[in-house]
């Protein structure tokens, strides 16, 4: 079993910046594929980034893609999700999710990560974002 931990959110007005983190217990999860999401009230849960344990990444659309920088650092199990020029339109409950299949699936490669495609889920951590 994979435990997942999320921590960085917190409040921060537009413009500025955020890095999540994602601290991953109970597996070594370097062969894991793994991925951010989130999701705002009202609104359904949605893809931001992925990363496959090759390296390979996928952004769910451009406007995040070109803001946000997903990475993972192997050695210390943690998957990192670095936000720049945040908007409140970012603002978001954001989880972080990882699966034992290594690479990303086709559909998270070209359409973003698919919350279908991953089955270990952290609790999340709450980003506002004030203008």
């Amino acid at each position: 079993q994979v435990q997942l931990v999320e921590s960085g959110g917190g409040a921060v007005q537009a413009g500025g910046s955020l890095r999540l983190s994602c601290a991953a217990a109970g597996r070594i999860v370097k062969t894991y594929s793994m991925a951010w999401f989130r999701q705002a009230p009202g609104k359904e849960r949605e893809g931001v980034a992925g990363i496959g344990s090759d390296g390979l990444t996928s952004y769910g659309g451009s406007s995040v893609k070109s803001r946000f920088t997903i990475s993972r650092d192997d050695t210390k199990n943690i998957l990192y999700l670095q936000m720049n020029n945040l908007r409140p339109e970012d603002t978001a409950t954001y989880y972080c999710a990882a699966d034992s299949q290594p690479l990303l699936s086709a559909k998270s490669q070209f359409l973003g990560p698919q919350a279908q495609d991953f089955r270990h889920w952290g609790q999340g951590t709450q980003v506002t974002v004030s203008s």
